[in-house]
């Protein structure tokens, strides 16, 4: 297991300073209609190395990757749009990828697709397309019309063998696998493997929307944000419910999950993706639109000595020091590009019912929640500690809102960091 930060009931605070800050609108951002549509991401996930599966993660398909295999993947998209495009990724490829085929339809449950709905998706015209190794790819846009959470089926075939797969490790939605070229099967009965894994696919990108001010939020971070203690198959995890407060609230905003389990600020991981301040540029500031990004981090650099799990990799101590100019480095990247950055205080660890919390630990942790709430280095802060812990001992978390493993948020907790966010802050 991992370490990771769960549930707030409080607000955002929101500091003058930083709102005057960023609060500008600028031409890369909100290009005008003369200079092409403007796209946003309405889903997306970031991408790690292959991994074998594991009893806590499940069992996945990326280190033998495909061949003469279709691969469909149900992804629900936050946002609706007239146009839309998907994204790719061969990131941790060693071999350039060949996509033959890839359509795009509404999921009807499961592996099936409602008849008449599929779409078959070009790349520079071309039905098929190859992706250097370490290479993203978005496919040409496609006419069709998406509403606000609505569940897309992509499909990849492979002809060729692929080679192990850039790919996201944990999802609480399915993907199938099928023998054979089926983009175009809507039934989904020959599709009869499935993994909680995604595949090579990193983005679902929308245009077309009326309004001038739309944008993309992305959620940056561990397992808090990945949805760790999220039901399968619910769509309930913090981003989930963020989205659809903002479909509620009509705002034009897209929501993107761009949370790792087990992911760290300071360390690479084996298991779980690169350090925070590597793939900052990939996984946030390259994607369409981007206007705030919410960054949730830390938990995992202290507990990772404690744990002793190898997946982690290196796990040495750490400062206080070390995770706040980490932190530093991230949010001048996003206001170097015109982007908000939210910050998350750490949440109460000593409840967590795998080795995560230690005394030194524990003031890391303190002294880190401190410089979030009082330096203002962050343009808004949601203090996650503060929400969580059990007035009765701040250590430990408040009861009801955490997952049976004692640290990340079941429903609940998700529901109330959704709620906590306030909106005009994004």
């Amino acid at each position: 297991m991992l370490a990771a930060t769960a549930a707030a009931l409080t607000a955002l605070v929101v500091s003058a300073a930083g709102v005057a800050a960023v609060g500008h609108e600028d031409a890369r951002q909100q290009p005008r209609a003369a200079e092409g549509p403007v796209w946003t991401g309405a889903w997306g996930a970031a991408v790690q190395r292959p991994v074998e599966g594991s009893e806590d993660w499940g069992a996945n398909w990326s280190r033998e990757g495909f061949a003469d295999q279709s691969v469909r993947q149900v992804v629900r998209v936050a946002t609706g749009g007239s146009t839309l495009r998907i994204r790719l990724s061969n990131a941790y490829g060693t071999t350039p990828l060949r996509i033959t085929a890839a359509t795009v339809g509404r999921s009807a449950g499961d592996a099936q697709v409602w008849p008449g709905t599929t779409r078959s998706l070009t790349f520079g015209g071309s039905q098929g397309t190859t992706i250097a190794a370490g290479q993203d790819l978005v496919s040409d846009a496609e006419a069709l019309r998406t509403s606000p959470l609505e569940k897309l089926s992509v499909t990849l075939y492979f002809a060729d063998r692929t080679g192990p797969a850039t790919f996201h490790r944990f999802t609480t939605a399915t993907s199938y696998r099928a023998s054979g070229r089926r983009p175009a099967d809507s039934g989904g009965d020959v599709f009869k493997e499935s993994t909680n894994a995604w595949y090579f696919l990193s983005g679902v990108e929308v245009s077309g929307a009326a309004s001038p001010r739309r944008g993309t939020v992305v959620a940056f971070g561990d397992s808090l944000i990945d949805g760790t203690g999220a039901t399968p198959g619910a769509d309930n995890r913090f981003t989930d419910k963020l989205a659809e407060r903002l479909v509620a609230a009509r705002r034009p905003l897209d929501v993107v999950n761009a949370g790792i389990g087990g992911n760290r600020i300071l360390n690479d991981s084996p298991c779980y993706g690169d350090k925070a301040t590597a793939r900052f540029r990939r996984d946030v500031l390259e994607r369409p639109g981007v206007r705030t990004v919410i960054v949730h981090l830390g938990a995992n650099d202290i507990g990772a000595p404690a744990m002793g799990d190898p997946c982690m990799g290196s796990a040495p101590q750490v400062t206080a020091r070390q995770i706040i100019d980490a932190h530093k480095e991230l949010i001048s990247a996003a206001h170097a590009r015109g982007v908000r950055a939210v910050g998350a205080t750490i949440l109460p660890m000593k409840g967590a019912l795998f080795p995560v919390y230690t005394e030194r630990g524990e003031k890391v942790r303190t002294a880190v929640n401190r410089w979030m709430r009082t330096s203002g280095a962050y343009d808004a802060v949601l203090d996650v500690d503060r929400a969580l812990a059990d007035p009765a001992e701040p250590a430990l978390p408040r009861p009801g809102y955490v997952f049976r493993d004692g640290l990340h948020p079941n429903e609940a907790g998700f529901h109330a960091i959704a709620a906590a966010v306030d909106l005009d802050a994004l």
